[in-house]
């Protein structure tokens, strides 16, 4: 009779664990796809800020065209990702058009000067370090999950959570790590 108790105690402890690691396993999973929906809103809110941003600096005569395209050349790519991998080329390539956007900018005093440039300048400033934020908080999301699917006993109950799949993280390409190359 205390051999069948045991029994019951011992698997019931497994179905507990089972359950405990199950649920771990979608937690930082749904943590994950939650951080990359907070990374698509900043995206977007960029993304948004730049027509009103082109508007401002075409208002400046002489401004360069071809740095006016590039902006918005990048604003339609990022608009059209689907992928994390291409989320993150788009980012970088917004990125990189709007650093050179403000470096060309300091050029032309009479655009600088005008209130509503330094309006979207600051915004931007601001959803960019809220990006930086997110994509920090995404990627540590990551390395939660990456480990808990590497690592016993979570990789064990991988398949049965339906979390089998490592996430890739956000990382910036080479060209954002340099100064943008601007000349006149």
């Amino acid at each position: 009779m205390w051999w069948l108790l045991i029994v019951v105690v011992l698997l019931a402890v497994l179905v507990v664990f089972g359950i405990v690691q199950f649920n771990k396993l979608r937690r930082l999973d749904v943590l994950c796809t939650g951080a990359i929906g907070d990374i698509d809103t900043l995206l977007t809110k960029r993304a948004d800020l730049v027509p009103n941003l082109v508007e401002t600096v075409k208002g400046a005569r002489d401004f360069e065209s071809s740095t006016i395209e590039a902006v918005t050349t990048a604003r339609t790519r990022s608009q059209a990702a689907q992928s994390i991998d291409e989320k993150s080329a788009a980012d970088a390539s917004m990125t990189g058009a709007l650093g050179r956007l403000f470096a060309v900018a300091e050029a032309y005093p009479q655009l600088t000067a005008t209130s509503n440039f330094q309006t979207l300048q600051v915004q931007l400033a601001d959803i960019e370090g809220q990006l930086q934020f997110a994509r920090q908080f995404y990627n540590d999301s990551v390395v939660h999950l990456n480990t808990a699917l590497r690592t016993i006993p979570s990789m064990w109950f991988s398949g049965v959570a339906g979390v089998s799949q490592r996430r890739v993280y956000s990382e910036p390409d080479e060209s954002r790590r340099s100064a943008p190359d601007v000349q006149f």
